[in-house]
């Protein structure tokens, strides 16, 4: 992966992502997610929940966590296999496991528990993106 073709917001908020820092991540990608008007507009949506969805696990707001997984999966499969360079496949699928019993629980308050071993990490792709999908400046 080559750095530099990236916002340096967008790679700051994967480091704050990947640090378990799910707030920081979100201010960061908040600020792209305002000055984007192309469809990453909607990606950089998807991990701001994803983060924020983290955030409200690890806080026991299982209602609020449950609301935003189901949200930001809905906002990042269009943009799957992947975007931007992120591998997103391997992020939903990691998000699934982590999000597992409170995404399937129809509890108002599931009691379930963030397992720190099963946070997701963001990954970059192996494959090589489409000329086309990288957008230097929304």
């Amino acid at each position: 992966m080559d750095e530099s073709q990236y916002d340096p917001r967008y790679l700051e908020g994967v480091r704050w992502f990947n640090d378990g820092n799910f707030f920081e991540a979100h201010e960061v990608w908040e600020e792209l997610w305002i000055e984007c008007r192309d469809p990453s507009r909607t990606f950089y949506q998807g991990l701001i929940q994803a983060a924020v969805c983290l955030l409200h696990f690890t806080k026991r707001n299982t209602r609020g966590a449950r609301k935003l997984y189901h949200s930001s999966r809905r906002y990042l499969e269009p943009f799957c296999p992947s975007h931007r360079g992120l591998d997103l496949e391997k992020l939903l699928r990691e998000m699934e496991i982590c999000c597992e019993e409170i995404s399937s629980s129809e509890e108002t308050f599931p009691k379930a528990r963030l397992n720190p071993g099963l946070l997701p990490k963001i990954q970059f792709s192996k494959r090589n993106s489409p000329p086309d999908e990288h957008v230097e400046d929304c």
